[in-house]
């Protein structure tokens, strides 16, 4: 669910555009090809469908984590790689500079005991070794940024202005498919949908280093993997979205998205999954889910005014918890990539599950309050 603004999208494409010697007739080409369309079962096939699938105009690989050091002092990440489709064919397929793709990421990370969050973000046309994403497998990079898959371990690496984070992830549970087997609806258009499917409780172990520190520090924790594909997901009235990725301190694990109209109301297609202890998926439908803002954050940056706590209950399970976010000003200005404005960051939280009591960390994602993202395509 993480897609781009449109215009802001365009102005970056114009600046490769020129750089590529296109011609703007090219690029609104974009807008007409056969990008192929999330419609029906999606066969799987792994490590195949970890790796980039290029017929579909828009991608992404999502990694957000909850991590400690040896003294139990609590940070956040953020590394996520987008594939952008820009003509469904190249210009020049034979030219190691041809522009098909755009490939954009952006890089967060949060110290809690200090209230410091930091964020970078960058953007390139496919080029030797400058950016690329292979289509057998998980191997995504952007200049030193990146993410690998051997075997059943993932490998994140990323580093920019004092900002380090290398990290080692192992799933603990199975593949989870959100939707129908994959299939994850966002609208009531047929191919307003994407290809979904995530680790949702990953081992980390590594090293991270913020600007407060001299050296990085051995981490670990838990981080949560989110690989999505599709062409036309969000409808223009449809203004933004919450998304929340929850572990619960019971071995189950939440994620839940909420997309908002420009009506006030909530998207029907919008659901959520819920993961056993033993890693078996549940979808939970709009009507099984029960979230209240209690509490609110306004950007001195930009203005937005972003929810920053939750009262959150699924009563055919007996979940029942309030969230909050453990830094509030957790906000991207992307400027440098995607040119959307939006708030994610580390959340904490506790509760009850089952009548016995539980605490929660994860992540949550917040567009749509700087600024609408109505008319996504």
């Amino acid at each position: 669910m993480k897609d781009f603004l449109r215009k802001s999208l365009l102005r970056l494409l114009y600046f490769l555009i020129v750089m590529a010697g296109l011609s703007w007739g090219n690029l609104m080409n974009v807008y007409a090809s056969e990008w192929r369309q999330a419609i029906g079962p999606w066969k799987w096939v792994f490590p195949r469908d970890h790796g980039s699938h290029p017929e579909f105009r828009t991608e992404w690989w999502y990694f957000t984590g909850n991590l400690i050091d040896s003294s139990a002092k609590r940070f956040g990440y953020q590394l996520t790689f987008f594939r952008q489709g820009v003509l469904f064919e190249a210009k020049d397929t034979s030219h190691p500079w041809a522009i098909r793709d755009i490939y954009l990421a952006h890089f967060t990370l949060t110290d809690v005991p200090s209230g410091q969050f930091w964020f970078a973000d960058r953007a390139s046309r496919k080029g030797p070794g400058i950016a690329r994403a292979a289509e057998e497998g998980m191997n995504v990079w952007l200049l030193n940024w990146m993410a690998k898959m051997e075997g059943n371990r993932i490998k994140l690496d990323a580093r920019h202005q004092g900002m380090e984070l290398s990290l080692a992830l192992v799933p603990r549970k199975p593949l989870v498919f959100h939707g129908k087997n994959g299939l994850s609806q966002k609208g009531p258009m047929e191919g307003q949908a994407s290809y979904y499917f995530s680790y949702t409780d990953l081992e980390a172990k590594g090293f991270m280093k913020t600007p407060l520190s001299h050296t990085p520090v051995p981490v670990n924790g838990i981080s949560w993997f989110d690989h999505e594909f599709g062409s036309n997901q969000l409808a223009p009235n449809q203004v933004g979205w919450d998304w929340f990725s929850l572990h619960l301190s019971d071995g189950q694990d939440l994620m839940i998205y909420f997309l908002r109209r420009k009506d006030g109301t909530v998207e029907p297609s919008s659901s959520g999954t819920l993961v056993t202890r033993l890693g078996n998926s549940i979808h939970l439908k709009l009507s099984e889910i029960h979230v209240e803002v209690v509490d609110h954050w306004k950007s001195p940056k930009s203005g937005g005014k972003y929810p920053s706590r939750w009262r959150m209950k699924i009563p055919s399970f007996r979940i029942e918890m309030e969230i909050g976010s453990l830094v509030s000003s957790q906000e991207l200005l992307t400027e440098g990539s995607t040119g959307v404005i939006y708030w994610e960051g580390a959340i904490a939280g506790k509760g009850t599950s089952g009548g016995k009591p539980i605490t929660c960390e994860g992540y949550v994602e917040l567009t749509g309050y700087a600024g609408s993202l109505g008319g996504l395509f």
